[in-house]
């Protein structure tokens, strides 16, 4: 006969990936600078940076980098 298990007990910890905020502030000696924030969400909400454009995750504003050319 098969029997059936019961799944008491704890469940597993799942591992959330740790927020990088540090990644996006300077250090030049005393002065602390910041990274490009959203227009439209406000100082608290970073900028991903890609090759040609900047994106808001929590809007979707864009911003896309001018190339230049020669």
């Amino acid at each position: 006969m098969a029997q059936k298990k019961d799944a008491k007990g704890k469940k597993a910890a799942k591992n959330k990936p740790t927020s990088k905020k540090y990644t996006k502030y300077k250090i030049d000696g005393d002065k602390i600078t910041k990274e490009k924030s959203c227009t439209r969400c406000g100082p608290g909400i970073f900028l991903m940076k890609t090759n040609n454009r900047l994106y808001c995750g929590k809007c979707h504003y864009t911003e896309f980098l001018s190339e230049k050319k020669k």
